[in-house]
């Protein structure tokens, strides 16, 4: 089996947007310091869930529509040795992310909330391959978060302004992180195994809150994006086949939004998680010519069985993708698409639980990716 097709068919786990627990987007994978030569790639991942839920009958009950918007994931890798032991990598990815959209216009009790998180990082890595088959990597993550929320539903009956719905804009905040980790390898079966370690990252972002108060309040949010460990491995099983696939525990229970305006009127944070969660994926490759190759994977993540926060109305999912691989010369064009079968979920509003059932969703994604060795 070819190095090539062994590293290209490691990045397949990652091709399509993935749906998984808390705001994860990317898995924040880093293949590509691990491609042959000098590498690097584009890719862009186009995900389209379909998430709907039924009211708590206190609540008015009545149908919540669609409640996540279609979302885009680009990003981005650059890869290039040093000498025959020392390479280096830069990565662009958007590693957390949200987009809640509760049509208006129906009973549903949160009809019209809308909720928006972005992110962007540059991880720069730096990789030293040991005399033995080992190597290891680590290097600095800067990231950029921010968000804005407008939730009609919260409301307060005393102030000036009562039954004014709250809304809250952080502005774009950046910091700083690090990653550090572990390979082995052997060429010969091309089997690698990777473990890597990605810190939190910790933000204050500037918020504006406006609510039942006669005047916007600016507060300051403390907001710090989860650690996680990433176990990425391949093998080659046959001749021209490749086993592949990872699991990746995320700190999800230390994660909260919580603006103090809104502290103050619903008691709770406006996001938060209750459990950690692990991702799970498992695939297979087949090399057919020397031009075309194909894939598999399934994904799963295990579901709570906790409420969650109406800004993230789904726990778990079992996914699975295809995939076609086109080569020719130094071009590499990798193609997905993504079934995601998202776990059913009860919202909180208050004490109360649960405030919406959402069963039986789904998401569709598709994603390309084109690399080039120089």
């Amino acid at each position: 089996m070819k190095l090539r097709f062994a590293a290209l068919a490691a990045l397949l786990s990652s091709t399509c947007v993935a749906q998984a627990g808390g705001i994860d987007r990317s898995g924040q994978s880093i293949d590509a310091l691990f491609a042959e030569g000098r590498y690097g790639e584009i890719s862009l991942g186009y995900a389209s869930p379909d998430t709907s839920g039924t009211g708590n009958l206190l609540l008015g009950g009545g149908n919540s529509g669609n409640a996540t918007d279609n979302f885009l994931t680009p990003g981005a890798a650059y890869k290039a040795d040093i000498n025959d032991r020392l390479s280096y990598a830069i990565i662009y990815d958007q590693p957390f992310g949200a987009d809640i959209d509760y049509p208006g216009g129906t009973s549903y009790f949160a009809a019209g909330s809308t909720a928006e998180f972005n992110s962007h990082a540059l991880t720069g890595l730096m990789r030293y391959r040991m005399p033995s088959n080992f190597s290891f990597h680590g290097g600095l993550r800067v990231q950029s978060i921010e968000a804005t929320a407008n939730i009609p539903f919260v409301t307060a009956a005393a102030g000036p302004n009562p039954g004014a719905p709250y809304t809250a804009k952080g502005d774009r905040d950046i910091g700083l992180g690090y990653v550090a980790g572990v390979a082995y390898e052997r060429p010969d079966i091309a089997l690698r195994v990777s473990l890597t370690y990605n810190s939190r990252i910790k933000h204050t972002i500037d918020t504006t809150e406006t609510s039942f108060l006669p005047s916007p309040a600016q507060t300051r949010t403390d907001v710090e994006t989860p650690q996680s460990i990433n176990l990425a491995f391949q093998t080659g099983i046959a001749e021209d086949t490749l086993l592949f696939g990872g699991l990746r525990w995320t700190e999800w229970s230390d994660f909260t939004i919580d603006p103090a305006v809104y502290q103050s009127i619903a008691g709770t944070p406006l996001v938060s998680f209750e459990d950690d969660r692990y991702t799970w994926s498992l695939g297979v490759a087949r090399k057919l010519t020397d031009m075309w190759s194909v894939a598999a994977t399934l994904g799963y993540e295990h579901s709570t069985g906790n409420p969650t926060s109406n800004l993230g109305p789904t726990d778990g999912f079992r996914s699975i993708a295809l995939a076609g691989i086109y080569t020719q010369d130094n071009v590499q064009i990798t193609t997905g698409i993504r079934y995601i079968r998202t776990g059913d979920a009860q919202t909180q509003v208050g004490a109360l639980v649960p405030g919406g059932t959402f069963e039986d969703n789904d998401a569709v994604a598709i994603g390309v990716k084109v690399g080039y060795r120089f």
